[in-house]
């Protein structure tokens, strides 16, 4: 029984439902705007985990690229009847995967000895490798970019 103070429109069976509209457009933008931030995320994590391999790598490569300038130096002094110990030399064609590097090898020699009645010698090795050296020769102090790499070898013979 319908009293005359209701209305048409406020009974429940006559009403007109009309679909819900904006709920799902904001429900969709939430979850475009997560995904995209998880996306960036992940591109920053796998940016900076290849940045890390292959800034490893390098330093790798430095430390055999210097390890060879030792081994090039050793043979200086080591194998000629007259060891040759140059103040400086700078290593820039090295080969294979050491390409894009450059060794300066230093050798010091220090004062003849007497070693029962045998003349000795003492022979101080320093290699530095690098990628960037300056004005052809590593270290190179002056550089401020973070892709360079340096390692430093050394050895002490006596001959």
């Amino acid at each position: 029984i319908m009293t005359s103070t209701m209305s048409a429109n406020m009974n429940p069976a006559m009403r007109v439902r009309r679909p819900s509209r904006g709920v799902s457009s904001v429900l969709m933008l939430a979850i475009l705007v997560t995904l995209g931030s998880l996306a960036v995320h992940a591109t920053g994590l796998v940016t900076g985990a290849l940045g890390d391999d292959s800034r490893a790598i390098a330093q790798a490569r430095a430390a055999e690229a210097a390890e060879a300038g030792l081994e090039w130096g050793r043979q200086r002094v080591q194998v000629p009847a007259t060891p040759v110990c140059t103040s400086a030399l700078t290593l820039n064609a090295l080969p294979g995967s050491l390409q894009g590097f450059v060794v300066t090898v230093r050798c010091t020699a220090g004062p003849l000895l007497n070693d029962g009645g045998l003349p000795l010698r003492r022979y101080q090795l320093v290699a530095t490798a690098c990628n960037l050296p300056a004005a052809g020769t590593c270290p190179n102090a002056a550089t401020a970019t973070g892709d360079y790499v340096q390692r430093t070898a050394q050895v002490v013979l006596h001959r």
